[in-house]
């Protein structure tokens, strides 16, 4: 019975640092939010420019083709002085807390 729930112990264990690593990967979706409040969010609030997005805007898969196809392309400006690293975090945290995920959510 100790070697079972130790074996269990285990398995959650490494799926949780595995999880944990796949999403290092992507990118940081805390520094994704910071990113996407200093330099999304002017825009893409309510009575703004841009039409209101937040993560729950999307599913996981539509954040995923939309950075993909480069959907923001019409603004390259809004991208100007980010990198490619700043635009994993972004979407990790759009990816993270889209509709359809664990834990949707807005941008706050």
């Amino acid at each position: 019975m100790k070697n079972r729930s130790f074996q269990a112990l285990t398995a959650v264990l490494l799926l949780t640092v595995s999880a944990g690593l796949a999403a290092a990967d992507g990118g940081n979706p805390k520094k994704g939010k910071h990113l996407y409040k200093k330099h999304c969010k002017a825009c893409h609030s309510q009575s703004s420019e841009g039409m209101e997005l937040t993560p729950m805007s999307k599913t996981m898969s539509q954040w995923d083709r939309f950075f993909d196809r480069n959907k923001h392309k019409a603004k390259p400006e809004a991208f100007e002085g980010l990198s490619e690293q700043a635009l994993k975090d972004i979407q990790q945290f759009l990816y993270d807390h889209a509709a359809d995920s664990d834990q949707p959510a807005t941008c706050g």
